[in-house]
């Protein structure tokens, strides 16, 4: 494998956007006919309308959702009963976690009745959908910095693209169409690491967070994004992928996460291996600030 050379510049800057509580909502189920939905310690269903409790969930009970009329119907005792209300939210009363898909989840869940369907959106904190994110995306196995730099690609790509699916009424989807995201269930020690050692950072090119496309693999060379979707992206320009020994998986343009394993391997760090595949890029460190 060819020896590279990467000049490396991190430039550490308080980034402010939009959204100064960096929380997020993702896309679990999107026009359903129904729902299972729970809570590990005891939660609450709120009306999202009146702020009012609709229904108490017990702990590691599930409950099944369904859409009726205009409203949110609940199963209970083998009979369904409206809820009074076309969105409700799901919390836990303490620390815990909620759950739908047969998924456990950070943050809290929201349940929309739309057009007769039911949506299902987690709310939740950037930095814990990080963390669900960088083992749906990239193996735990792998580099640590190759680890690293999946969880400030992931996390670019996430405020970038910052209400992508608001037709739905979140922000993002959890599967590979945004990004792939098992939630708290798919979380591990080292990954959960790789996300808290890069906390807040992100990539910026003209001092704006870049959406950081990657794949899989490149099969030797990325593309760039004038020839997978038409229109010039100045940081995303074909290099060679240090991928060749695996087929070509996915779009190909950005990081191509094997070839980012390769070079963790050969001794690059994260900020390295992320400026060698995103041309002339910045780090910046999201803001407190509100």
């Amino acid at each position: 494998m060819k020896k590279i050379l990467i000049t490396l510049t991190i430039l550490i800057i308080n980034f402010i956007i939009s959204n100064p509580s960096y929380a997020i909502k993702i896309g679990l189920l999107t026009q359903v006919d129904q729902a299972g939905i729970g809570t590990n310690v005891a939660g609450r269903m709120i009306d999202v309308n009146t702020n009012k409790t609709v229904c108490i969930a017990d702990a590691m009970k599930g409950y099944v959702l369904v859409p009726y009329k205009n409203e949110i119907a609940i199963r209970k005792d083998g009979h369904f009963y409206g809820l009074g209300t076309s969105a409700i939210v799901l919390r836990p009363d303490k620390e815990g976690y909620v759950s739908t898909k047969g998924k456990w989840y950070h943050g809290k869940l929201l349940i929309k009745n739309i057009g007769g369907k039911l949506t299902v959106i987690n709310d939740i904190e950037l930095e814990d959908y990080i963390k669900g994110v960088v083992p749906s995306e990239m193996p735990p196995s792998w580099e640590f910095e190759a680890l690293k730099a999946q969880a400030i690609a992931a996390r670019s790509f996430a405020l970038a693209n910052l209400g992508k699916q608001s037709k739905y009424g979140y922000d993002l989807k959890d599967n590979t169409e945004d990004q792939a995201y098992g939630g708290a269930s798919a979380e591990t020690n080292i990954t959960n690491k790789a996300v808290v050692e890069t906390h807040g950072l992100v990539l910026t090119y003209d001092m704006k967070i870049i959406s950081a496309y990657y794949s899989a693999s490149a099969g030797g060379m990325t593309s760039t994004s004038t020839s997978v979707w038409g229109g010039y992206t100045p940081y995303l320009q074909s290099v060679p992928s240090f991928d060749d020994n695996v087929a070509k998986k996915g779009h190909g343009v950005g990081m191509s996460q094997h070839g980012a394993n390769n070079l963790a391997k050969q001794g690059y760090n994260a900020y390295q291996i992320l400026q060698y595949f995103y041309q002339n890029v910045k780090f910046a460190k999201l803001s407190t600030e509100s």
